[in-house]
Formats: C-alpha cells, structure tokens, sequence
C-alpha cells in the first residue's frame, strides 16, 4: 500500500511541475504544448549538440603585448582569399556520453568511403576507413562529459570529388607588420606578410579527466583534463619580410624575402593520412615543473608535419634560388609557459 501511494504521489507532482512549466510559456508555445505522462517522460531524453554556421571577417588595428617594453602586431586581417567573406564553416559542438563517437578528423572521408563515393585504393581514403570505423561508425570515441568541437564546412561540394573536400574552406591572413619597442626605439621583426589556402578539418576537444594527473616522460606532473588541438592545412601562396635576425630559431637571418611559400604534405615518406595536407598536433593543461616546481600552462605531446617549398628566396632584395624542407617534423616537443 505504501509503494503505491507513494506512486501516485510522484505522478501527480510530475503532472503538476509539467503545468507550472506550460503556464509559465508564452501563448504561441502553450498552444503547441501536450503534457506527457511518466510513461512517456521515461522515453525522453536529451541531447547535447549545437552546430554553428559560420562567416565573418576579422580585422585588428594593433595587438600589443606590453611589458618593460611591447611587442606589436599591426594591421592584422583574417578573411577569405583576396579579402572576401571567410565563409562556408561549419562548427559542432557536442558533449559527449561514454563512449559515444563524434566526427573528428577526416572520419567524412571514411563515411563517403563505406558509401562507395570514394576510391578505397586510394591510400589515404584506404588510411581514413580503417582509422576511424568505430563501433559502426565513424569518428572518434570519447568519454563521458567530453567537450568536442569539430570545424568542417558547410557545403563540401561534389561528394565524390577529394579536391572540393579539401578546398571548401579558404582563407587569407594578412599582417601589415611585427615591430617591437622600447627605450631604445623600435624594430621591425617582420613585414607584408600574406598567408593564402586552404582550412581542412580542425579538432578542439576539452578532455574531462576530473582531477585525475599524469607524469610526462620530462617529469612534469600535467592535469588529465586538458585541451587537445588536431588540425590540418595548407598553405597555397605565401610571402614575407623578414627585417630582423634572432627572432625564432628556424632561421636567422636579416634582410630575407620570401615569395610564392607554399606549406603542404605530399612529398616524402610520412604523407599517408594527411590528403597532402599539413598537420599539426598539441595537448594544453595544467602543468608542474619537474625542474623548477612552477605551476603553469603545460605544452604537450606538440607535433608538426609538413613539407615547405619556398621558391623565391630572397637575400638583400636579391634572390639565391629555391628552398625546400621535405618531411619537415617538430616531434616530442613540450613547453611549460609561466610568469616571472
């Protein structure tokens, strides 16, 4: 007799909080409202999931990082090519359950591959398939309370067509100049920079680890709930000044020009899974130092793939030829960044 007082207890407060809530919606939306039985409120349930269409355009005056003196990055744009509407994005955002798979990476391609839209002898579409078929799906499997955000487009154009995957969304970045200032005055680090191609599919996803840590093979002690960044690109048409030497430890050289820089994946021996496309990985987290005992951002398990070809090199205004890297690798790389 209890359990079944006890019962209708619940039914009726479920019913009443059903009415409060309807009461409390505007009129057009109590006209389309039915209330639900608990029968049928067991069958309900919700689901995470926003996809955002996206175009813009963005333009900074100056960005400035100031200390005893600054660091300037000046007359910065982001659009589409030749100063066009960067559009044709398309944003999804999910929390996952356990064990649920979601789109990451190229996992459209393995899906457009089982359909037969593709080449499966191709071996990157061949590479695709087998990475990510999951549990009849395709994507990547991830943990419960897992924030992913997958970026692709909004329309990929032929279905069957590779080419219209990998260029549906274009891009330009263009930067006036990168100067720094002090009491001594102030120099010009780069200059007319201009970077054109091509966004290929891009991963954000927040790791829910709890408070749960791991040690790094360095030692450092880094959070399991961390943020992972997976992306690909190419770049198909690039120049720049380099006006000042001892600025990053790729190159040291003053007075260089590069023209028609092109930054992609298809010549030697790690293309397989990259569509020509070149890649870069990181892991950001909480971190302790090992060697000093600082807190701070940890910059983890970071990799960079690509090929470089910069056909135009210029020294003094005068060209030299041709450089190119061929399986160019930033590998085992990890930061720990902090104030001082």
């Amino acid at each position: 007799m209890t359990q079944s007082l006890a019962c209708r207890r619940n039914t009726t407060s479920s019913t009443l909080s059903l009415w409060v809530l309807a009461l409390s919606l505007p009129i057009p939306a109590l006209a389309e409202f039915r209330p639900l039985d608990d029968g049928a409120l067991s069958g309900v349930t919700g689901q995470a999931g926003v996809t955002i269409e996206l175009e813009t355009k963005l333009s900074i005056d100056r960005f400035s990082w100031i200390d005893e003196g600054s660091l300037n990055v000046n007359g910065l744009r982001l659009s589409g090519q030749n100063d066009t509407v960067l559009d044709n994005m398309k944003l999804t955002i999910d929390i996952a359950g356990d064990g649920e798979v979601l789109e990451h990476g190229f996992s459209e391609i393995a899906r457009r591959a089982q359909a037969g839209l593709l080449d499966q002898n191709d071996p990157d579409v061949a590479d695709a398939l087998a990475k990510y078929s999951v549990a009849g799906s395709f994507g990547k499997q991830f943990n419960s309370g897992d924030l992913v955000m997958h970026l692709g487009a909004t329309d990929y154009g032929d279905p069957s067509s590779l080419d219209d995957y990998l260029q549906a969304v274009d891009f330009e970045l263009a930067v006036d100049s990168v100067t720094t200032s002090g009491s001594e005055g102030s120099a010009t680090l780069f200059s007319n920079i201009l970077l054109q191609g091509h966004i290929g599919p891009t991963d954000l996803v927040i790791r829910n680890g709890g408070s749960d840590t791991s040690t790094l093979a360095n030692g450092n002690e880094v959070s399991g709930s961390e943020l992972q960044l997976d992306t690909h690109f190419e770049i198909t048409n690039g120049s720049l000044n380099w006006d000042a030497a001892d600025v990053i430890l790729l190159f040291n050289f003053a007075a260089v020009g590069i023209e028609g820089l092109q930054i992609h994946n298809r010549r030697g021996d790690d293309t397989l899974g990259h569509f020509g496309m070149a890649s870069a990985t990181a892991k950001l987290s909480r971190g302790t130092s090992s060697a000093s005992g600082n807190e701070g951002l940890s910059v983890h398990e970071v990799e960079f793939r690509a090929d470089i070809d910069m056909p135009v090199f210029k020294m003094g205004g005068t060209s030299i030829g041709s450089v190119q890297f061929t399986d160019f690798a930033i590998t085992n790389t990890t930061m720990m960044v902090y104030g001082h």
